[in-house]
């Protein structure tokens, strides 16, 4: 059984970025955007790679920032400098 993790990030420009690098590096990631929010639901495993929310923002970025626009997420969360990891360890 796939059990589902998600992320919710406000919708608004800072969070743009952030949420193009996680469509391209999970390729089996759904988006529902509303106004207000975008929730990202990935069966299992949802990563997020500092290298490639640099390459979207073109400059540096410090994965710890993502908690400025996060709103919601399921699973359990492993992160160190250079990923995100979301999935749920039974």
């Amino acid at each position: 059984m796939a059990e589902n993790v998600f992320i919710a990030l406000q919708n608004n420009p800072d969070a743009q970025p952030i949420i193009e690098a996680i469509i391209q590096d999970n390729e089996h990631a759904i988006v529902n955007e509303s106004p207000g929010m975008v929730k990202i639901d990935c069966p299992k495993r949802l990563v997020i790679k500092r290298e490639t929310v640099e390459e979207k923002l073109g400059r540096e970025f410090e994965l710890q920032d993502i908690h400025l626009t996060l709103i919601s997420l399921s699973g359990n969360m492993d992160e160190d400098e250079d990923e995100i990891v979301l999935q749920w360890n039974f």
